[in-house]
């Protein structure tokens, strides 16, 4: 059973899914008393204009959903965010959101929730890459269960997924589709085409793999640890496979255009720049670190082989057009530079 907390001084209603202990949980809902005040008597939050939405974010505490919720805020949108620590929904908190504790699992709280928004913003997925498998179907399940949440209205539902695997080798565009036969086990998008077909106004957007700025944890990061603890920054072969990035609030903006254009579009592309030689990504972090920049067989990365040696370039050509989005961020290159990266 879904537990709600409220203080005189929140500014919305902490809710608690049913996976979560409200024991151990008491020393992270008692910050939050301090830093919220209640939107309503009800829990949902009230709308200003008819201009403004309700968005329900997933991951809202996560490297891009944490921008979009301040995206969103800053465009005069109410959002409740879903989070599944305590300690880092302070901040959730702290940014003007109510928040909804709870995880992945808890698909009766992501109906409801879901169908108490106007629109449904899906950032979270589970990027432990030993049950990559199994965190692919649970993202699924979620996509069901939120779009079943919406049928019967015209609330928009945005999905993540990302470029890799759609069409390598090729300027990937916004009307090209995942093969069925991908190995890639993630189907985000092929959940969302799902439940469009059953009458959901749902649309993907496509991340670049380099999701870039200040405080990135990604692919970046992992790749100057890699050259840190190797001595050489490295790419595969000739090193010109490419990748496209974009910068982390560039993203943002763009979940919220599409949010707020009704998700109209099936797919959209978050992409500022089209494609980066990997052996220029390779020869900013072994400047910035004094290694030399060497081609390395693909074994050098492990796991993370398959990514360093793609090459996913994509066009944002059609996304800008229909959204009117210009990002405007620092490019992939220039944000490697910084010196941020590597403190």
């Amino acid at each position: 059973m879904q537990i709600l907390r409220k203080s005189r001084m929140n500014r919305g209603w902490i809710l608690l899914g049913p996976s979560v202990d409200p024991v151990k949980s008491y020393t992270g809902i008692m910050s939050l008393l301090y830093l919220h005040k209640c939107y309503s008597e009800n829990g949902v939050p009230e709308h200003s204009s008819e201009s403004y939405m309700h968005v329900f974010v997933t991951g809202a505490t996560g490297w891009v959903g944490s921008a979009v919720v301040q995206e969103l805020i800053g465009a005069g949108h109410q959002v409740t965010g879903l989070a599944r620590n305590p300690d880092r929904a302070v901040a959730l908190s702290a940014a003007g959101a109510t928040v909804c504790l709870g995880t992945l699992d808890d698909l009766s709280l992501l109906r409801r929730q879901a169908a108490a928004a106007d629109a449904v913003i899906h950032t979270a997925f589970n990027h432990d890459f030993s049950k990559y498998a199994e965190n692919a179907q649970q993202d699924r399940r979620v996509i069901d269960a939120m779009g079943n949440a919406l049928l019967g209205s015209t609330k928009p539902l945005i999905v993540t997924a990302g470029v890799a695997g759609v069409a390598p080798g090729r300027v990937l565009l916004e009307t090209d589709r995942t093969p069925q036969n991908s190995p890639n086990p993630r189907r985000s998008e092929a959940a969302a085409l799902a439940v469009a077909e059953q009458g959901v106004r749902s649309a993907t957007v496509r991340l670049a793999p380099s999701v870039h700025g200040a405080g990135d944890y990604g692919f970046v990061p992992l790749l100057i640890r890699l050259a840190r603890d190797t001595g050489v920054s490295a790419y595969v072969g000739d090193g010109m496979n490419r990748w496209p990035g974009v910068h982390r609030l560039d993203a943002a903006q763009l979940y919220r255009l599409a949010v707020e254009h009704g998700a109209a579009a099936p797919v959209y592309h978050a992409i500022a720049d089209e494609g980066v030689a990997f052996k220029d990504i390779a020869q900013v972090i072994g400047d910035q670190l004094g290694i030399p920049v060497e081609s390395r067989e693909r074994a050098h990365f492990g796991w993370f082989a398959d990514f360093a040696s793609a090459d996913m370039p994509a066009s944002s050509a059609h996304t800008r057009g229909v959204l009117g989005w210009r990002p405007t961020g620092p490019d992939l290159l220039s944000d490697v530079s910084q010196a941020s990266y590597y403190e």
